[in-house]
């Protein structure tokens, strides 16, 4: 009998591998490998993006050839989104774990997993139960991560400063499997700090972050994938899917203002159920934003994306109304507008969707159990 494959082994095997032959003869050559932090988590970093790539790619796209909610004649506005998942997942983000994560986790005492109970509120400590459990740790730490995710989430499209930022992530019209990593690198960073603080507190430890942080991306990269794909009327109550995320990305509705205020959730559609944000029923509409200022983030590559992004940014932080929570639009001067003293009709786009998905029964909010009116 042919003997099972060691995955653990090969894992750290390649780890090393990698972080000796490719990681630190790079880092010495950009003069930044005296800084804190172990190599062999950025090479860790790289083949979790490795193998988040190519799920996305062996997996997520061919489907949305298959089965896709949308039917586009020319994917041009989804490129920019794969370049850009591209040089986050296998650039960006494993740089930013070794230069920013990994010694920040140092500096609270969270890099050794003897010391996870170093926080008083570590989940091992205050219950040592898990200690022998160690997957459904694991797991109760995804629960408190999907948690805090949805909070900052509806917090991000709650303050209008932080919407400057995360509007990027929104004004995609051709959402797809590669849209997920599309964001401001601030409003990453902002992200990042929050989850690793949490991290640290509740005692997670780096490696268990980067692999909580993949499942959670993989989860949303499907989630953005341009498929009629649903979960059932029973799983779609528990689990988020691309049907029910899709109407969190939808196009403002003129005679339903607050329509698109729903889904926020990242893998558990649990907490949109229990705080009365879940939407289900809607047929697909179009996707992106309409404030034309916003939108206009479709005109623009890499490098224009996130200086349209921060000039909204700018624009909002230093002005009073940048701080007040509420659903805003942003002038030529990029401060933030309130929605309320706009007309919504101007935000909606003249071209319909052609949509793959049949005709869907009226909305309902799921808090309530209602027929959203029509």
């Amino acid at each position: 009998m042919t003997a099972m494959p060691d995955f653990p082994h090969l894992w750290s095997y390649l780890i090393a591998w990698l972080s000796d032959h490719a990681v630190v003869p790079l880092l010495a050559l950009l003069h930044v490998n005296g800084l804190a932090g172990d190599p062999r988590q950025i090479a860790e970093a790289l083949l979790i993006a490795a193998v988040q790539v190519s799920i996305i790619g062996l997996v997520f796209r061919p489907l949305e050839s298959w089965v896709p909610a949308e039917h586009w004649s020319d994917r041009r506005l989804t490129r920019v989104d794969r370049n850009y998942t591209l040089l986050m997942l296998l650039g960006i983000f494993p740089l930013f774990t070794y230069l920013v994560l990994t010694p920040f986790s140092h500096l609270f005492g969270g890099t050794d997993a003897n010391t996870s109970s170093s926080s008083p509120l570590a989940i091992s400590h205050l219950i040592p139960w898990f200690n022998h459990h160690p997957l459904l740790l694991f797991l109760f730490y995804y629960v408190i991560y999907d948690f805090v995710y949805y909070w900052m989430h509806r917090t991000q499209h709650a303050i209008p400063w932080w919407w400057a930022l995360h509007s990027m992530h929104h004004s995609q019209r051709q959402m797809s499997c590669w849209t997920n990593d599309r964001g401001s690198l601030v409003d990453g960073f902002i992200q990042s700090m929050i989850l690793a603080v949490v991290g640290l507190v509740i005692g997670v430890q780096p490696d268990e972050f980067a692999w909580l942080m993949l499942l959670g991306e993989l989860a949303q990269n499907f989630s953005h994938a341009n498929v009629r794909i649903g979960f059932g009327r029973a799983f779609e109550r528990v689990f988020v899917d691309p049907k029910f995320h899709r109407l969190h990305h939808m196009l403002v509705d003129p005679q339903r203002p607050s329509l698109h205020n729903c889904n926020y959730g990242q893998v558990f559609t649990v907490w949109d159920v229990l705080f009365g944000t879940a939407l289900y029923g809607e047929a697909p509409r179009p996707t992106g934003v309409g404030d034309p200022i916003v939108d206009a983030d479709n005109n623009y590559g890499l490098i224009g994306l996130h200086w349209a992004a921060l000039k909204r940014f700018w624009g909002a932080v230093w002005c009073r109304a940048g701080w007040i929570p509420g659903e805003v639009a942003f002038g030529e001067d990029y401060r933030p507008v309130p929605v309320s003293q706009l007309d919504l009709h101007t935000f909606v786009h003249a071209a319909p969707m052609d949509t793959a998905a049949e005709a869907a029964p009226p909305p309902v909010h799921a808090a309530s159990g209602e027929e959203v009116p029509g």
